[in-house]
C-alpha cells in the first residue's frame, strides 16, 4: 500500500478495528473500520471526480460522523481539506472559494441553490447523513488505494487573518498535524482507554486537529455530540474520560447545579483552549469539582505550542511550557531581538508544529514566518520564573469569543459601509461566559437617525452570528493619538 503520513500515522494504532471510533448517542455508532472503510469510497468518489493530489475539498457542513469520514477521505486522496465555519453568509465563503479555487465543495443541502453558480464541483451533505454526498458514494467500493504523500506534503488550509486586510490560508502539512497530534497524545496521557466527550466543532483545530486526531492515533473513542448543549453534555458525562473544550463551556457547566464532584469523578481529564480562561473560573471548577482544568495554547498556523503540565501544578492565567520538540521566545515586536526571562514581548514559535506558509501569500509569509523557521504569533506575553508561558494580549486585537477566531477589520467594513455611518472601531470585551464579546463604537454622519438595532439590523445578512456586535455605542468621534490611529485601548477600558 502506498504511504499516505498522516492517514497511516492517524490509524496506525488502532488494535481492534471493530472498536467503536465514534459514538453517537440517539444514532448509530461507528468502529474504526466502518470509518476506514466510509473513507475508501468517498476518496473513490473524490478521484472519479478527477480530485487529484494536492487539489482542495472545501466543506462547509454541519458536524457529522460523514463530516469526519470526508476529512480522511480528502486525506487519502491526496487533495486538502479545507473546512469552512457553518455560520459564514455567501458573502464571505465567496472568497474562501475565489482564493482557494477548489475542486469540490460540499455544503449543506439547503444551500445547494446558493452555491449553483460556483466552479467546483457541488455535493450536499447534512448533519443526518441527508444530501447528494452520501448516495454518490453508495455503490463504491471502501477498498482504496491511498495516494501517496509525505511530511511536507499538504494537508491542510485553514483560513485565518489579522485585523487588517484580507484573510490568509494557513498551510498545514502532514507532518505539521502528525507531530502534534503524536505529542499531545504522550503528553496528555492519552490511551485505548480514553473516551473523549467531543462537543466541539470540528471546522477548525481544535475540535479537528487536536480532539480528533488524537483519539485516532491512541485507538480510543469519542461521544460524539452534534454541538456544544450542556444537558447532552451533563448526560454524557458517566461515559466519558476527558472533555476538551473552550472557557465557555467550563462556565456554563458551572452554573448548572447537576454539574459536580460526582458527576466527575471518573474523569481523568479537562482540557481548556481557544480563549483565555479567567482565574476565579480555575477557582471555582476545582473547588465543585476537585479537578484541574489543563490549559493549553494553540493557534492555527501552529496547532499546540504550549500546555500546563499533566503532572504538576497546572498556574492559572498561564498555558504552561513548550510542547516537546516545540521552541517559544520572547523577542522585540521593533527587531525581533530576544528578550530576557520576565520581560513582556512577543511569542514567536518554532517546530515541527508551525506551519508552511500562508496559500498563495508569500510576501504576507515572508513577514510572520522568519527564515530561521519561528514563527511571528501577534500574541504579547512573558516567561515567568518557573517557566510558564502567560499569554498578556494579541498585537493585532484579535477577538477571540466562546473560542471563536473575530477579525475586527472584517466587521468594520461592513459598518462602515452601511448608509449613515461615518466610521466604527470594532473591540473585544470582557465576558464571563465567552471570554470576550464583540463590542463596536460607530460615528455617524451629521443628522442620521440610526440607532443600535437598526444598525444590528443591516448587519445581520452580512456577518455571522457570532460576529454580530453584541454592544454597540454611538459616539461623534473615535479617540486617536497624535499619529491619528484610533486607540481602542481607551473603548476598551471606557466600555468595556
Amino acid at each position: 500500500m502506498n504511504k499516505n503520513y498522516l492517514f497511516d500515522g492517524l490509524l496506525a494504532g488502532r488494535e481492534d478495528e471493530s472498536r467503536n471510533l465514534l459514538r453517537v448517542p440517539g444514532g448509530v455508532d461507528w468502529s474504526y473500520a466502518e470509518i476506514v472503510g466510509l473513507s475508501g469510497q468517498l476518496a473513490n468518489l473524490l478521484q472519479s471526480e478527477g480530485v487529484e493530489p494536492g487539489d482542495r475539498v472545501a466543506v462547509q457542513v454541519a458536524k457529522s460522523v460523514q463530516a469526519i469520514a470526508l476529512y480522511l477521505a480528502t486525506v487519502r486522496a491526496g487533495a486538502v481539506f479545507l473546512p469552512l465555519n457553518t455560520a459564514y453568509t455567501r458573502a464571505e465563503v465567496d472568497y474562501f472559494l475565489d482564493d482557494a479555487e477548489p475542486a469540490v465543495f460540499v455544503c449543506d443541502s439547503a444551500r445547494e441553490q446558493e452555491f449553483a453558480d460556483i466552479e467546483a464541483r457541488v455535493f450536499t451533505l447534512d448533519g443526518d447523513a441527508g444530501g447528494s454526498l452520501m448516495p454518490a458514494v453508495s455503490a463504491l467500493a471502501g477498498e482504496f488505494a491511498n495516494v501517496e504523500r509525505g511530511p511536507r506534503d499538504l494537508a491542510a488550509i485553514l483560513y485565518t487573518s489579522g485585523t487588517t486586510g484580507l484573510s490568509k490560508g494557513a498551510m498545514l502539512s502532514h507532518d505539521n498535524l502528525l507531530s502534534n497530534a503524536l505529542t499531545l497524545v504522550d503528553y496528555w496521557r492519552f490511551s485505548a482507554d480514553d473516551v473523549l466527550l467531543h462537543a466541539l466543532p470540528i471546522f477548525h483545530t481544535h475540535g479537528l486537529f487536536v480532539a480528533t486526531n488524537i483519539i485516532m492515533i491512541c485507538g480510543g473513542s469519542m461521544i460524539f455530540l452534534p454541538r456544544f448543549d450542556v444537558d447532552a453534555l451533563i448526560e454524557q458525562m458517566p461515559r466519558a474520560t476527558s472533555l476538551m473544550g473552550v472557557p465557555t463551556f467550563y462556565t456554563r457547566l458551572l452554573a448548572d447545579a447537576r454539574f459536580d464532584r460526582e458527576l466527575v469523578a471518573h474523569m481523568r481529564l479537562f482540557v481548556s483552549g481557544s480563549a483565555p480562561m479567567l482565574a476565579e473560573t480555575h477557582v471555582q471548577f476545582e473547588a465543585v469539582t476537585g479537578h484541574r482544568i489543563l490549559e493549553r495554547y494553540g493557534m492555527t498556523e501552529t496547532n499546540m505550542n504550549t500546555s500546563n503540565p499533566y503532572d504538576g501544578e497546572r498556574r492559572a492565567g498561564s498555558v504552561g511550557f513548550a510542547l516537546p520538540g516545540v521552541e517559544i521566545k520572547i523577542t522585540d515586536p521593533e527587531n525581533g531581538a530576544a528578550l530576557a526571562q520576565g520581560e513582556t514581548g512577543m511569542i514567536e514559535i518554532r517546530g515541527p508544529n508551525v506551519f508552511l506558509g500562508y496559500w498563495r501569500k508569500p510576501e504576507k509569509t515572508a513577514l510572520e514566518l522568519r527564515e530561521d523557521g519561528f514563527f511571528i504569533s501577534g500574541d504579547m506575553g512573558k516567561i515567568d520564573d518557573d517557566g510558564y508561558l502567560h499569554i498578556l494580549g494579541r498585537e493585532k486585537d484579535l477577538v477571540i469569543s466562546g473560542g471563536y477566531n473575530i477579525y475586527p477589520k472584517q466587521i468594520e467594513t461592513e459598518i462602515d459601509a452601511l448608509d449613515g455611518v461615518v466610521e466604527s472601531a470594532v473591540f473585544g470585551i470582557a465576558d464571563a461566559d465567552l471570554g470576550e464579546a464583540v463590542a463596536a463604537a460607530v460615528v455617524l454622519v451629521a443628522g442620521a437617525r440610526l440607532d443600535q438595532e437598526q444598525l444590528l439590523d443591516a448587519l445581520r445578512p452580512r456577518l455571522a452570528r457570532f460576529k454580530l456586535p453584541r454592544k454597540l455605542v454611538l459616539l461623534e468621534q473615535l479617540p486617536r493619538n497624535a499619529m491619528g490611529k484610533v486607540q481602542k485601548n481607551l473603548l476598551r477600558e471606557r466600555y468595556g
